[in-house]
């Protein structure tokens, strides 16, 4: 694992791109290959359980070096971060497990730690800690809670092995949608030289994500050169058929299996094979028309849902791209073509299977008019997609982009905040926002995005003096600063104590020119969520 804590630490020196990539390419070149399998794995973001608690991480640390809780505590609440606290309160390993492999730790160590009596894993803990290099201590530490940060997405993962392999990025992309299992033939196989047709029945297609439209919709050109269609707020997924076998993949590389099986009935009714991209949407038949977000929230979680369920949050399939028909890769072909396909194939099907309609106008101006009922029909504004444009991978600018329409704002008090993770972990980073309910502050979204580093820095110092309360990691302060948030939507909710779900909030501005008088209040969440 030497070489991999190397690895770690380089990448969590740097926030160049170039520099993360080169470094995991370099790393790739040199390990041995099960190690490197382990490694693709854990960069790119591969689930990793947690094998110890935070309190058995508290009183190993103590056991092993008599520190009082408090004092741990203490430091731990100023670095901010459990596993960089244990490393820098321990004393120096003799380093004998030094030169264990990652794998060894990965498929024996680990495994067996988390299949030990609390007692047990303390003195586990303990006894590696002992014969570890601090540096392997962090990393260790990191695994075992699972939270292994360092600013590497598994894009960036992805060109490190396509430039260590010599393999395009969307081949390894492709190769490493879905499932993986970090062992030495996978990594063989992932970076193997490309097969004339080559065909990953089991695999959905790397996801292609469109851009946020920055600049006047004018400077795209002539609206006939574009589709416009809705912007759905649903569950991103690939529905697959093949062989009669039916897949349901979220963007996230997860199986949706049984949790949506109208949609996988629906897919056998298909007059082809083929993989459709789309949303999964709550649907209400009555209006022909999505239902909130936290409708389709009550479905997410369920993986065998029962009858009343299914009747009380129906879903739909609204389909926009055909990528692949009867074992045929369609993304190379223009946008117009695959989707004159998908309108033929999706024709006389179940009605749980949709085909997004397109909004037609021949002028910039009347789209923009269509785009203001976006809220209306519960979608989030428009998306853009040149009618000539292939399917790419990931995030490419310039082919697909995302129209969306103005958030909702609001003027709220702070009144908690916590450490961030990462980089950020020694400061407070991470707010909990309130509005007005009476002669009371509620509660009513959290936030950590929208602030500059000068910012966050003069309000961390400003959290530390005005202190009122702690839990945890958590402080309460004065309730003296307002800020303004962005949100997409609000919905009423009974999970939430002040009884609503605010979207997709972040902070546009500190507004120092408030007090805190001048925030918004509850009521007016409740009528914008009522309607």
């Amino acid at each position: 694992m030497q070489r991999f804590a190397a690895l770690y630490a380089e990448l969590d020196r740097t926030a160049s791109t170039l520099a993360k990539r080169e470094a995991i390419a370099s790393y790739l070149r040199d390990a041995p290959a099960a190690d490197a399998a382990w490694a693709v794995y854990v960069l790119g973001g591969g689930k990793l359980r947690r094998l110890a608690t935070s309190t058995e991480l508290r009183q190993a640390l103590s056991a092993s070096t008599g520190y009082a809780d408090w004092l741990i505590d203490e430091s731990y609440e100023k670095v901010g971060d459990l596993a960089e606290t244990i490393t820098l309160m321990l004393p120096a390993g003799d380093g004998t497990l030094a030169d264990t492999s990652l794998q060894s730790w990965m498929e024996e160590k680990l495994p067996a730690l988390g299949r030990l009596e609390s007692a047990e894993r303390i003195e586990q803990l303990r006894e590696w800690w002992r014969r570890l290099p601090s540096t392997q201590v962090f990393l260790l530490n990191k695994l075992i809670t699972g939270s292994m940060r360092v600013g590497v997405s598994q894009r960036l993962v992805v060109q490190s092995i396509a430039q260590w392999s010599e393999q395009s990025t969307d081949l390894i992309a492709h190769r490493m949608s879905g499932p993986w299992r970090p062992d030495a033939a996978a990594l063989q196989a992932l970076t193997r030289d490309a097969d004339e047709g080559e065909h990953l029945a089991d695999r959905p297609y790397p996801f292609f994500l469109a851009s946020p439209l920055e600049n006047d919709v004018e400077t795209l050109g002539e609206p006939s050169l574009w589709l416009a269609e809705w912007k759905w707020d649903g569950i991103r997924a690939q529905l697959m058929r093949r062989d009669d076998n039916v897949g349901l993949w979220s963007r996230g590389e997860e199986r949706l299996d049984g949790r949506f099986p109208e949609i996988e009935r629906a897919a056998l009714s298909l007059p082809a094979d083929g993989v459709l991209d789309g949303e999964v949407l709550a649907w209400d038949a009555a209006s022909m028309m999505p239902r909130p977000f936290t409708a389709l929230q009550k479905r997410i979680g369920k993986l065998k849902p029962g009858a009343k369920l299914l009747t009380d949050a129906p879903v739909r399939f609204m389909a926009y791209d055909l990528l692949e028909i009867d074992g045929v890769d369609l993304r190379e072909r223009p946008l117009q073509e695959r989707r004159t396909l998908l309108a033929g194939l999706l024709e006389k099907t179940d009605a749980a299977l949709m085909l997004s309609p397109s909004i037609v106008a021949d002028a910039w101006e009347a789209l923009a008019t269509e785009r203001e009922a976006s809220r209306e029909r519960q979608t989030e504004g428009l998306m853009l997609k040149r009618l000539d444009s292939p399917y790419r991978v990931g995030r490419k600018r310039g082919d697909w982009w995302k129209w969306k329409i103005d958030p909702h704002t609001l003027d709220a008090v702070l009144l908690y905040a916590q450490p961030g993770h990462g980089r950020r972990s020694g400061l407070f980073t991470d707010y909990t926002f309130g509005v007005w309910d009476g002669d009371t502050l509620v509660p009513v979204a959290k936030a950590y995005s929208g602030l500059d580093g000068a910012e966050i820095e003069r309000l961390d110092r400003w959290i530390r003096a005005h202190t009122t309360d702690r839990f945890g990691p958590v402080r309460a302060v004065d309730a003296e600063q307002v800020f303004e948030l962005a949100f997409e939507a609000v919905q009423l909710s009974g999970r939430h104590k002040s009884g609503v779900a605010v979207r997709f909030p972040r902070i546009l501005r500190w507004r120092t020119d408030k007090g805190i008088g001048d925030a918004d209040k509850l009521d007016d969440l409740r009528r914008l969520a009522s309607g």
